[in-house]
């Protein structure tokens, strides 16, 4: 299924109007299911939904990791995945079943996120011993690959990345189903996350910290800003939050050692 859609619109550029054909993306609605359970709709573009299933479903707490899966069935014509597994009975699962939380995610996202989640993530202990050009470097390499974005305007970016290179790039709609599937394709490749950064194009709010704790992911790196309760989190987990790389310049607003200079 294409990611991308073409319209008729009329643009207008000072006195001039013509009517053109131009490349909006994709949204598209897709169901997970859990053991036969409706877990929730997440509107998204129709590319790598695999890896975005089981991102979302371990950052939202309805799995552990991924060898719990046995099986993933996904239709595309009908927009859902199936997904099977020997789970057993999880408190957290049973606490959220039904219930939703309006996120400050893109387009208002619905989630399961509850700020006490980030009980369930581990102080970072190892320093990573980055220099700015690290970043600066990755930042580049991540900001050349998103096609789409050139295409359309209409995505996020994030990316798993080593100290030296990206390891994987996923484009969507919203900050979050990016991140889900960075870190679904973590899951299902069998990468550790305590050495690896994330980068984001999206600002950096609690729900996206959150969910990069929970690997324990030590570095989050943002060409936009977090907000005060993602610093105050990363402050609490020692996690390196770096806002507003761009060029040669950044922000570093938490766990200063770990970036030298």
């Amino acid at each position: 299924m294409e990611n991308k859609v073409d319209v008729e619109i009329i643009k207008i550029n000072g006195n001039s109007r013509d009517t053109i054909i131009d490349r909006v993306i994709r949204e598209y609605p897709f169901t997970l299911y859990l053991n036969g359970q409706e877990i929730i709709t997440l509107l998204c573009i129709p590319e790598n939904l695999e890896e975005l299933a089981v991102g979302f479903l371990i950052s939202e707490g309805f799995l552990d990791s991924f060898e719990e899966i046995d099986k993933m069935d996904l239709d595309m014509e009908k927009g859902l995945i199936q997904i099977q597994g020997d789970i057993g009975e999880k408190p957290l699962r049973e606490k959220l079943r039904g219930k939703r939380t309006i996120t400050s995610g893109c387009g208002k996202g619905s989630s399961f996120y509850n700020v006490l989640d980030s009980s369930k993530s581990n102080r970072i202990e190892k320093i990573m011993g980055l220099m700015p050009g690290n970043v600066i470097q990755l930042m580049r390499e991540f900001n050349s690959y998103s096609n789409l974005f050139n295409e359309t305007g209409g995505v996020h970016s994030c990316a798993l990345c080593s100290t030296e290179e990206v390891l994987v790039h996923r484009d969507d709609i919203g900050r979050h189903n990016a991140l889900d599937k960075i870190l679904g394709w973590g899951h299902m490749n069998k990468q550790n996350f305590d050495d690896k950064l994330v980068l984001t194009t999206g600002r950096i709010s609690s729900e996206m910290l959150i969910k990069t704790a929970k690997r324990g992911v030590p570095v989050v790196v943002s060409r936009s800003a977090p907000t005060s309760l993602a610093v105050d989190l990363a402050r609490e987990l020692n996690i390196t939050l770096v806002g507003f790389a761009r060029g040669n310049k950044m922000n570093i607003y938490t766990n200063f050692p770990s970036i030298d200079f």
